[in-house]
């Protein structure tokens, strides 16, 4: 385009051109004042309730201010006479593609959506999701993120957590913890459960409501097994755990109980 096609726009088309140029910079600023307007009122009544977890609302906030953002730079293309529904078949076209390419991702995007409105677990709750078992850190939009017991952060995907089973060791008051103590054959085993009984219990963090669990689980060669189950918040399981195993082999020794033995029989077959 030389100069004087240049002049010839200007002196024909100027005028026009300046008209739609400073109407669409007045749209674009009136429309994102609109826009943030909007997607604030959006994130204050989503806080109103207090129902909906801030990760949900903050992303939920992100959509609709995209979405807007699309909307008002369709309608200034508009303004400059630009045929706005073949762009928007593209762009849906477009949608499309990017949505089988990244099939995987929608799919964890979904499952997040869903987790977050029905809430099987939140942060800081120790759950077994995903084949991984641990303590909740952040629950994303497209991956939980969870600390193992043996402290490695692990990342899953959502949408495999959301198609698996889910157990949430933080939602009961209490869970149980499985011990298990063996005595000779020599020894009575209601006289070892009397012994256990009050030293279980007297055990910190183990609840009295439902009280532990002290019995006869089957008898083996070397003598009689016990199953011995205190129960506590997941927060002290491991302490109680530990301390469990302790009492038994304080309280078998301040017996005087032997050491459960293979009987020679068993030993030679």
């Amino acid at each position: 385009m030389n100069t004087t096609d240049i002049w010839q726009f200007l002196t024909t088309q100027g005028t026009d051109f300046a008209i739609k140029l400073a109407t669409a910079i007045v749209a674009w600023i009136v429309g994102r004042w609109l826009i943030g307007l909007a997607v604030s009122l959006m994130g204050k009544l989503l806080q109103r309730g207090g129902k909906i977890d801030s990760t949900l609302a903050n992303y939920l906030k992100s959509i609709i201010g995209v979405l807007l953002n699309i909307v008002l730079i369709l309608a200034i293309l508009d303004i400059f006479g630009v045929k706005t529904t073949s762009f928007a078949a593209l762009l849906a076209g477009a949608g499309l593609a990017i949505g089988a390419a990244w099939s995987g991702m929608l799919g964890n995007f979904a499952a997040g959506v869903f987790m977050q409105v029905l809430r099987p677990y939140k942060v800081g709750d120790f759950i077994s999701a995903g084949g991984v078992v641990g303590t909740v850190t952040e629950l994303g939009l497209f991956a939980t993120t969870l600390t193992t017991p043996d402290n490695v952060m692990t990342v899953v995907g959502n949408g495999k957590i959301f198609g698996d089973n889910i157990q949430n060791f933080s939602a009961l008051p209490v869970r149980r913890v499985d011990c298990v103590a063996k005595v000779a054959n020599s020894v009575n085993p209601l006289d070892a459960i009397a012994r256990l009984a009050p030293v279980i219990a007297a055990i910190p963090n183990v609840a009295t409501n439902p009280a532990p669990v002290i019995e006869i689980m089957e008898f083996t060669p070397e003598g009689p097994k016990l199953c011995v189950r205190p129960f506590t918040h997941t927060d002290n399981y491991w302490q109680v755990y530990f301390d469990t195993n302790k009492a038994i082999v304080e309280t078998f020794g301040a017996a005087g109980y032997p050491v459960p033995e293979t009987p020679m029989a068993y030993r030679n077959s």
